[in-house]
């Protein structure tokens, strides 16, 4: 224990008397590592598909690149009859989106629904041939994005995944007190690693020191993905779009509609239009517009060319266009009536309040695209950073624990942690799940460890 503190501090050492007392130091480092044995597993799940997943798109350019890559010709065939050819093939289809080639050498791509199965159909937009289809279970980056958001478990990974990225941020605030200098000019062992000292101490300073330098774009990344996550994301998302008085009048065309549809559940949008109220289309007897007449619109409205229009759901239902763009300030969501073919609200990023542009600026950053390679590079240096941080982690721990323990100290009794206790309540209110896991570990200490004497041992409470 004593040797464990002396090698996890590399500040002036304590006697032996100092170090068997109970302190706030011993506290956090309590708590830091049995978090960290906790949610390690997770984090370095985390870590892995999100280094991953910043390749998607040259990941997949590789993968379907017979089904995304076409000959480029004099003429396109309209978007109209590409989607008839698509028909043809599958009768009785229904279509569902279509997203036009945003280059010359670029496929189109109509997705469908086929006796009850989503399908992506590629067409070469100059020929009108089917190139092939892919059902949307087969795409192996969208399995990594789910696994990577939900552990692919549905509502109870996305909870799980949530919980460990919050927890993430309180390991954060705890490494750092534990890695914070006491001493002065300190250089090794603070912000560089000692390898020359003995394997424990290289195990230890290859933990703490990386931590320290990742651990603002750990945060980063971990804030910006809860963005995406159903419980804390929703709420902000909702409290954000509920804030002042709503939508900036601008982006509608009349007056604001009243339905209480909202844009995420019709079509795929940024972060900042997923809370968009949908307006409706008004059937007067028209013969609802073509998608000619819809990418006509993207086209005057300037919209960045990897867009996707999706259809309409019912009679009245609108065409949606969204995009999603390498840079935030290029982001739009437009809703065209089905029969007139009117922008019924065009919804881009200077319309967006400013935490809505903050949010799809750590968007973009967090996915790797908003300043190209250099962004890239950063992301996936911090995901190595927090890959390495779990694996050294827990090796030392693993060498360093009594035979029997967990290796933890002892922690302060409950009446003299009122200062960590009111931080801890802090997390719980800003992190729900966080609240509800230290209820969780509360009762499970005062019921079942502190009444089970082995637990107790094991666990040193």
């Amino acid at each position: 224990m004593k040797h464990g503190q002396a090698e996890t501090n590399p500040q002036p050492t304590t006697s032996a008397a100092e170090q068997s007392k109970p302190s706030l130091y011993q506290t956090l480092w309590r708590w830091h590592l049995y978090a960290g044995l906790v949610f390690a597993p997770f984090l370095l799940i985390l870590a892995v598909t999100g280094a991953v997943y910043l390749f998607k798109p040259q990941i997949e350019q590789s993968i379907y690149h017979h089904l995304y890559i076409v000959e480029a010709q004099q003429d396109k065939w309209t978007a109209t009859r590409q989607v008839e050819a698509v028909l043809q093939q599958y009768p009785g289809a229904t279509v569902t989106k279509y997203r036009p080639g945003e280059h010359a050498t670029r496929s189109a791509e109509v997705k469908i629904n086929w006796n009850g199965e989503p399908i992506t159909v590629f067409v070469n937009p100059y020929t009108g041939e089917l190139i092939g289809a892919l059902h949307d279970d087969e795409r192996i980056m969208d399995k990594i994005e789910e696994f990577h958001g939900e552990l692919m478990m549905g509502t109870v990974g996305d909870r799980i995944v949530e919980l460990a990225a919050c927890w993430s941020i309180i390991l954060v605030v705890t490494g750092i007190y534990l890695w914070f200098p006491r001493g002065k000019g300190k250089l090794f062992g603070v912000l560089l690693p000692r390898l020359h000292r003995g394997r424990k101490t290289a195990l230890r300073d290859l933990h703490a020191v990386p931590a320290f330098w990742v651990s603002a774009g750990m945060v980063f990344l971990v804030i910006t993905g809860l963005l995406w996550s159903g419980l804390w994301g929703n709420f902000v998302q909702k409290l954000s779009t509920n804030a002042g008085v709503g939508y900036p009048p601008s982006i509608w065309v009349g007056s604001a509609p009243s339905s209480t549809l909202k844009t995420k559940e019709i079509a795929e949008v940024p972060w900042a239009a997923e809370n968009l109220d949908v307006p409706a289309s008004t059937p007067q007897g028209y013969v609802p517009v073509s998608i000619d007449d819809v990418m006509s619109v993207a086209d005057r409205l300037g919209i960045y060319p990897t867009y996707e229009v999706f259809y309409p759901k019912h009679e009245t239902g609108v065409y949606t266009i969204s995009v999603f763009p390498p840079k935030a300030r290029d982001e739009a969501t437009v809703h065209i009536d089905q029969y007139t073919g009117a922008v019924l609200a065009d919804y881009r990023y200077e319309h967006y309040e400013p935490i809505g542009k903050i949010m799809a600026w750590g968007i973009t950053v967090h996915k790797g695209w908003e300043y190209g390679w250099p962004n890239l590079i950063v992301s996936l240096l911090v995901c190595i950073g927090i890959a390495g941080i779990v694996v050294s982690g827990f090796l030392m721990w693993w060498r360093r624990k009594p035979d029997g323990q967990m290796g933890a100290p002892k922690a302060l009794p409950m009446k003299k942690q009122k200062g960590f206790l009111a931080l801890m309540v802090a997390f719980g209110i800003l992190f729900p799940l966080v609240g509800v896991s230290l209820i969780v570990v509360y009762l499970f200490d005062r019921l079942v460890v502190q009444r089970v004497p082995v637990l107790k041992r094991i666990l040193n409470a």
